[in-house]
């Protein structure tokens, strides 16, 4: 198995893991960091966070669900770190990675999605994006960010509310559609 091999120190084993693994690193950061600058910057500190820690896999949880906590975290430390806010990208300028759930029909509908999940706060962005676009459970993602399942229920919930408040056009209040009438 290449990830044993990686563990024990097979330099060709590690390369070919993070070769296949690449494209949903980057996506990971993708979505986490909002635009294209940031992803790339917060994939490379991601990658070499796996390299410095590879040996700390043990193996009790898959592989996968191990990386996606090292990469959430090393994208969300990279991010803190140079005091970035999630920015939307104008163009999506690359198709993300094709390991995601679909989520939109259209180029136009996927760049609408990359600017409300820009916009969401970063408690929220990360579980829905873990959730909805990563294909992660909610006890996957209650290990990753080390919180309580009810909290991860609670900010999925929360965040997929924002985004259809962002997504319909009406970001203040969506419950309270005009309709013409006082209230």
């Amino acid at each position: 198995m290449l990830v044993n091999r990686a563990r024990k120190g097979d330099q060709a084993a590690f390369d070919a893991l993070l070769r296949r693994h690449y494209n949903h690193i980057y996506a990971i950061c993708r979505r986490l960091a909002g635009n294209e600058a940031d992803a790339l910057d917060a994939a490379q500190e991601a990658l070499i966070t796996l390299v410095r820690r590879i040996d700390r896999f043990d193996g009790r949880s898959k592989f996968t669900t191990w990386m996606h906590r090292v990469v959430t975290n090393a994208c969300l430390d990279e991010l803190r770190r140079r005091g970035r806010r999630p920015v939307p990208s104008p163009v999506e300028e690359q198709p993300l990675a094709a390991v995601e759930r679909p989520v939109a029909e259209s180029a136009g509908d996927r760049v609408d999605i990359e600017a409300a999940l820009a916009q969401l706060p970063e408690a929220f962005r990360v579980p829905v994006v873990l959730c909805d676009q990563l294909g992660l459970t909610y006890e996957e993602i209650a290990e990753e960010m080390d919180i309580a399942i009810g909290t991860v229920r609670s900010r999925i919930s929360r965040g997929r509310r924002r985004l259809a408040e962002l997504l319909s056009g009406n970001p203040d209040n969506p419950s309270q559609r005009h309709t013409g009438k006082k209230p």
